[in-house]
């Protein structure tokens, strides 16, 4: 495998995980509000959640999901609910920063099963797949999703720093339940834009 293979995959991991998303934005939320340690789970949890996805792509889900159309329909819809599940439950968020809400944070379950709801996912494992692993060995696909994961690990990480860096500046109840309404917009955006998409 050459070095520009290996750039190219990576170039391509970069743009679809560093970019906004339900994801990342979720990930900035738990940082803010529960600090790095505990934003770790959900960004291994998202991370290995991706890319369990992405390899079954690679080993023939895509087939069964050209064969079952409404099944991306379905999964679409899930992820619209979730989105507004979550974008409620930061709504609804008080601000506060104290020890006794720590064990709320959400967990790596939590970030698997928002990317397995997210039609964006589907989309970049089937797009990634379909460019660097399509007819490809084994070999090949798992150092795509080797690649990946590292990428995406780094990326949702970035977007959970960013949160703890916010944590250090915006102690106030007021300004975090500020900072997570607007998030949770973004995320009812995301959940509009979804449900509207497949209209």
């Amino acid at each position: 495998m050459t070095t520009a293979l290996l750039l190219s995959m990576a170039t391509f991991s970069l743009a679809a995980s560093i970019s906004p998303g339900p994801v990342n934005i979720l990930a900035m939320s738990i940082g803010m509000r529960y600090g790095l340690g505990r934003s770790m789970r959900f960004a291994t949890g998202a991370t290995i959640g991706f890319t369990v996805l992405l390899m079954l792509m690679g080993l023939g889900l895509s087939a069964a999901v050209n064969c079952l159309p409404n099944l991306l329909a379905g999964i679409r819809w899930s992820g619209v609910l979730f989105l507004i599940y979550m974008a409620i439950a930061l709504a609804a968020d008080g601000g506060r920063l104290s020890a006794t809400t720590m064990a709320a944070a959400p967990s790596a379950i939590d970030g698997a099963l928002l990317q397995w709801l997210n039609p964006k996912a589907w989309l970049a494992s089937t797009a990634g797949m379909g460019v660097f692993a399509a007819g490809a060995d084994l070999d090949r696909l798992m150092t795509f999703a080797a690649v990946y994961f590292v990428v995406c690990y780094v990326s949702v990480l970035c977007w959970a720093m960013v949160g703890t860096a916010l944590r250090r500046w915006i102690a106030e109840p007021s300004k975090i339940r500020t900072i997570n309404r607007f998030l949770a917009v973004l995320l009812a955006a995301g959940a509009a834009y979804l449900a509207l998409a497949g209209a």
